[in-house]
């Protein structure tokens, strides 16, 4: 009997982890769109909340993933709690799934699915197969620990031990919800409860009202996930993390003050609708078995947490003020790192590629205004250290920046992540390494110009306004590079073609004008060195800018 409930609840969990894999990588671009448009708004936050948590099958990955946004302070406290209030409800329906009756075809589907993800050539085909055959897992594996359920009406011992956990009274349910709370705890995943839930009740070795107390329990146990990937965290992500262990405490404390007639009222709702008494029995082999007690559960599960969102959501302002002021924040920088990036995403690759990807949109901004402070000082009558001082150290910062999204990166392409993914974190290291070649190159510029200064020379007035007019040009490709990556602009090294072959003509007529001065005899060498190895910078960079063109092209 153990043997058989631990290996169909490894063969269950499995099964939820190939279906949410699979889902994430059909529809990740889709979810990558969502988590981005996630605002202020209540309802649509929460609305984000229900429709990831579907995709990725667990309200914990969801959460985790929330408070690392919040760590990383791409998401705000107010925008994280209604997207946790909304994976409440997205995590029942892993119930519902269990509602459809296909338990007998999960093994055939199983293994119709491994053949379609072993011999297809399509990507897209694969994560469909992989989605398929998650489906097949968790019904073979559910079928597996009925099995072994049923074998717990045949040892009186056993059968007596759980007859002790009865939702007939209020301590009786507070039991059944405490030992729901410590069972997901202790697996970290309310779906193998939930399994294990099921697999109990449909063979009759506890009763719905008990199945239904485990279940409010579950919802307490999943939010230990949070509290965990919280520690060490920022205080606003603690925050997150309290917010999702009140909410679902408070919504068990009240629905377990009216359970008896919650009961009632889904009992009642479901003869209604269907017509079938959850407490009927069908009959198995000569073996009495409860099968209706399933969609019972998923029932109980999502009346609940929609009505606690429902009830949570007028407060959740006043809620979040309080969460602000019970945990204050620290007076000191909590940040060591200069990134938003937060190794709490890397369990949800899709995500994880987004985040370092808006990191990398930060490197391009970086860039530009370097190429702003660069003309600026170009210009200066006197040498202004500030901003001076200020260009190099956004030089170091893109350093360490391009080093710490490396180090993002590179542990993503360490775990099992899809062809497309691993491809677009090739292409962001590519990326990063192009932007940091780019402030390189204008902090050089800038050396040129001050090692001038410093030896009693400066560029002639010519030449700064022609190096004026040269660094216009090319900080409008930058600027149209860049824009085409945060829009994902495949078509961008068509439509910039004209902008760089305009500035590689610019460099040319440059150089030859330099030239014919130079043969005048008016120009000292120190000052021509210069001005020719500046021309050469600003074509670099241009090369560089193409080059991030390029991998837009490479994405399509």
């Amino acid at each position: 009997m153990i043997f058989e409930l631990v290996g169909g609840l490894g063969i269950f969990l499995l099964g939820m982890k190939n279906m949410s894999d699979g889902m994430q990588a059909v529809a990740g671009n889709s979810l990558r769109r969502l988590i981005g448009a996630v605002t202020n708004h209540r309802l649509f936050a929460t609305f984000v909340g229900v429709l990831v948590t579907c995709v990725v099958q667990s309200s914990s990955i969801t959460t985790v993933m929330v408070v690392g946004f919040v760590n990383s302070g791409v998401m705000q406290l107010t925008q994280a709690a209604g997207v946790i209030m909304g994976a409440n409800i997205g995590t029942t329906i892993t119930g519902w799934i269990l509602v459809l009756k296909i338990g007998k075809y999960g093994l055939p589907l199983l293994g119709v699915a491994a053949f379609g993800y072993l011999f297809s050539r399509s990507d897209r085909w694969r994560y469909w197969a992989m989605f398929a055959m998650g489906i097949g897992m968790i019904f073979f594996g559910l079928e597996v620990m009925k099995d072994a359920c049923s074998i717990i009406k045949e040892i009186p011992d056993f059968e007596a031990w759980f007859a002790k956990f009865n939702a007939d009274t209020y301590w009786g349910v507070m039991k059944c919800a405490l030992v729901g709370c410590v069972l997901t705890t202790m697996v970290q995943s309310s779906s193998a409860t939930l399994g294990i839930t099921i697999s109990l009740a449909t063979q009759g070795v506890i009763s719905y009202p008990t199945a239904a107390a485990l279940i409010l329990g579950e919802n307490i146990g999943t939010t230990i996930t949070a509290l965990l990937a919280s520690l060490g965290a920022t205080t606003n992500a603690r925050r997150a993390s309290y917010f999702h262990v009140i909410f679902n405490l408070m919504g068990v404390m009240w629905i377990t003050c009216i359970f008896g007639w919650y009961i009632d009222f889904i009992q009642r709702m479901l003869l209604n609708i269907n017509g079938v008494d959850v407490n009927s029995a069908v009959m198995v082999n000569g073996v009495a078995t409860y099968p209706h007690t399933v969609a019972a559960i998923a029932a109980t599960h999502t009346v609940f947490n929609v009505a606690n969102t429902l009830l949570f959501m007028p407060f959740l302002n006043p809620i979040v003020r309080l969460l602000e002021r019970v945990v204050p924040s620290r007076g000191f920088k909590e940040k060591p790192r200069l990134t938003d990036l937060d190794i709490r995403i890397l369990e949800t690759p899709l995500l994880a590629i987004e985040q370092s990807r808006k990191e990398i949109l930060k490197m391009g901004d970086g860039c530009q205004k370097m190429l702003v402070w660069l003309l600026e000082l170009m210009h200066a009558d006197e040498p202004d250290k500030k901003l001076g001082d200020r260009l190099k150290q956004r030089e170091r910062v893109l350093d360490s920046v391009q080093d710490e999204v490396t180090e993002f990166v590179t542990g993503l392409l360490a775990g099992n992540v899809s062809h497309a993914v691993a491809e677009e974190c090739r292409l962001q290291l590519r990326v990063a390494d192009e932007y940091e070649s780019i402030s390189d190159y204008v902090v050089d510029l800038d050396k040129f110009d001050r090692k001038l200064r410093r030896d009693g020379f400066r560029f002639t007035e010519s030449q700064r306004v022609d190096l004026g007019h040269l660094n216009q040009s090319v900080r409008d490709y930058v600027e149209a590079v860049h824009d085409a990556l945060r829009s994902e602009n495949h078509n961008v090294l068509n439509s910039t073609e004209a902008s760089s072959k305009r500035i590689r003509d610019e460099v040319k007529s440059l150089r030859r004008k330099h030239l014919e001065e130079l043969s005048a005899g008016t120009i000292p060498p120190v000052v021509s060195v210069a001005f020719m190895a500046s021309l050469n910078a600003y074509i670099r960079v241009r090369d560089h800018a193409r080059n991030v063109a390029e991998t837009l092209v490479t994405e399509k």
